[in-house]
């Protein structure tokens, strides 16, 4: 089981589903009001902005928050932020990529590092792991909107690159630079879809024993906490057994 796409679930059995789901609207929100700020208000002028709120409404995010946050970007006293990223290894050598979206870079990158350190890890220079991930646009459809083979098809013809399928939906990969163009002629074919966004895809993946998850869980999961952190994205694999076990 690729932990990297299963770190939901570890959250889910751990009963945190709330308190994340809480984290989360408040982060989709800002990204909402950065992409708002940075380009045209209006969704449909900014591919951006288009895809941070398709994501918000798929995680339900309310339409007066959605509204709010585009909203206070066109506000004089709308926070300025820095988008930034951190690279580093967690326990047992597994990389780790943290991306922030921050009105204080010193107060950020102290944080990140401390948290590396009291975690086991260690925060590296930027280059450091990413090197090991490929920049990617992921386009997720639940698995009742099409079979495989009808996905991959549609996949194909849009200009994707790659699909996978398992039991939790179907995800398309492509070029970074071709996520809206994709994306749009996807939704023109299949229907709507769950999230388009830009990920850090792990080229390979590895294995975390029990012990070793349970010291990379404290490490993700304090690090998003912070508001400041956007997302935490690893190359981790668990197997089934250590899945139970958690």
């Amino acid at each position: 089981m690729a932990g990297h796409s299963k770190w939901a679930n570890i959250q889910h059995r751990k009963g945190r589903q709330d308190a994340v789901r809480s984290k989360l609207f408040s982060k989709l929100a800002k990204e909402i009001t950065v992409a708002a700020k940075m380009g045209d208000p209006d969704p449909e002028k900014n591919p951006r902005l288009r895809m941070a709120v398709k994501e918000a409404k798929s995680v339900s995010v309310p339409k007066d928050v959605i509204e709010r946050a585009i909203k206070k970007s066109q506000g004089g006293d709308a926070e300025s932020y820095d988008e930034i990223r951190y690279e580093g290894y967690g326990p047992g050598g597994v990389a780790v990529i943290v991306e922030a979206m921050t009105d204080n870079r010193n107060r950020t990158a102290s944080t990140v590092r401390s948290t590396f350190t009291k975690c086991g890890g260690n925060l590296g220079e930027t280059g450091s792991v990413s090197f090991l991930f490929d920049r990617k646009g992921q386009i997720l459809f639940s698995s009742t909107i099409a079979d495989e083979d009808t996905v991959m098809m549609a996949a194909l013809e849009a200009g994707a690159e790659d699909v996978e399928t398992n039991e939790d939906g179907h995800a398309v990969f492509c070029a970074d630079t071709d996520l809206n163009e994709v994306s749009n002629a996807l939704e023109a074919t299949l229907g709507e879809f769950d999230s388009a966004k830009l990920i850090w895809k792990p080229q390979t993946t590895m294995e975390v024993d029990l012990e070793g998850m349970e010291k990379l869980m404290k490490l993700i999961e304090t690090l998003e906490d912070d508001d400041d952190i956007q997302r935490v994205t690893s190359n981790f694999e668990v197997s089934d057994e250590v899945m139970a076990a958690i």
